[in-house]
């Protein structure tokens, strides 16, 4: 389905992104990123907690990483209250990230892996690079509704296509 230069893109893709997300949302003050919004998480802010939880959470399962400072989704939207400790969290973690990508090898994305699901309720088996697609959607699809608060905040982030990605 995929192999290593998958990961490696996207881990990029995602780095370039949060830069681009969170200098957006850093122009605006600290109610301006915490109003809700009517997004699925309220907030600009609950939203970029989650989206970094659901990242530490998935790669303690894939890589044994140390797990978030929250244990639920629902606690995941309050998990860094400072606005200056999520971007830093944020940026320390991508780093890491495509460092571990570059790292991978195709051996890396076979087989399965197993956990509880705690949104299921249950143990769930998946395929690995199944599991990669998902962390890399999850987080462009939980952006997306970030991107869509920050324009209508007026604080528009850059583009987001692929292509227009600066090369490293």
């Amino acid at each position: 389905m995929i192999d290593v230069a998958y990961p490696r893109l996207m881990a990029r893709y995602n780095r370039w992104q949060n830069r681009s997300i969170y200098a957006a949302a850093g122009r605006l003050d600290d109610a301006g990123r915490r109003v809700h919004r009517g997004a699925f998480f309220g907030s600009i802010q609950a939203t970029l907690c989650h989206i970094l939880w659901a990242d530490q959470t998935w790669m303690v399962r894939l890589a044994d990483w140390p797990p978030p400072p929250a244990r639920t989704i629902r606690d995941s939207v309050g998990m860094i209250e400072a606005w200056m400790d999520l971007a830093a969290a944020r940026a320390r973690f991508d780093d890491k990230l495509v460092g571990w990508a570059d790292a991978l090898e195709p051996a890396d994305l076979e087989g399965t892996l197993t956990w509880f699901s705690g949104a299921a309720g249950r143990n769930m088996t998946k395929p690995r690079e199944t599991i990669l697609v998902h962390i890399f959607n999850h987080q462009t699809h939980h952006r997306g509704q970030v991107h869509a608060m920050l324009t209508a905040a007026g604080a528009m982030p850059d583009d987001t296509d692929i292509p227009f990605m600066p090369e490293e």
